[in-house]
């Protein structure tokens, strides 16, 4: 039993830390495009994006994410004085080749007339690892009005 054990524990030990590996790269993808957003220049997103990744929001259909940043999150961050996020989680699977990511967030946006829209978001993406990369493929965020305070 022992000799069992040990084995089980030597042979599923890199297979964890692969996984934690894989989990680690991907929410280092993630963090990429959320800084980018931050910084108000989203290019640099471009490299953990797939050239034919689609890009979801709200209940629309942006296109790949060069589209999404050339007609759509370009100009509007281009309108604001700042963009943050608060009380960000993020939950990372990951499946062979692909992973699964669900990150919910409070954003809040600081438009140049200084009017603040503070919302509830969240965003679900699909990862494929491309060689040694993970790239997002698909993204698709949505967000609410936060509750009314009394």
């Amino acid at each position: 039993m022992k000799r069992f054990l040990l084995i089980f524990a030597l042979l599923g030990s890199p297979a964890l830390a692969a996984e934690s590996a894989d989990v680690a790269a991907v929410k280092a993808v993630l963090k990429v495009y959320k800084a980018a957003l931050e910084r108000r220049d989203a290019a640099p997103a471009l490299n953990v994006f797939t050239a034919d990744s689609q890009v979801f929001e709200s209940g629309g259909v942006e296109g790949t994410f060069a589209n999404y940043l050339e007609h759509h999150i370009g100009p509007e961050l281009g309108e604001f004085k700042e963009f943050s996020f608060r009380d960000y989680k993020v939950d990372v699977h990951v499946d062979a080749l692909y992973a699964f990511a669900t990150e919910t967030y409070i954003y809040k946006i600081v438009l140049k007339d200084d009017r603040v829209i503070e919302k509830r978001g969240v965003a679900t993406s699909v990862l494929k690892k491309l060689g040694a990369e993970w790239k997002i493929i698909q993204t698709h965020s949505s967000s609410r009005n936060l509750p009314k305070k009394n």
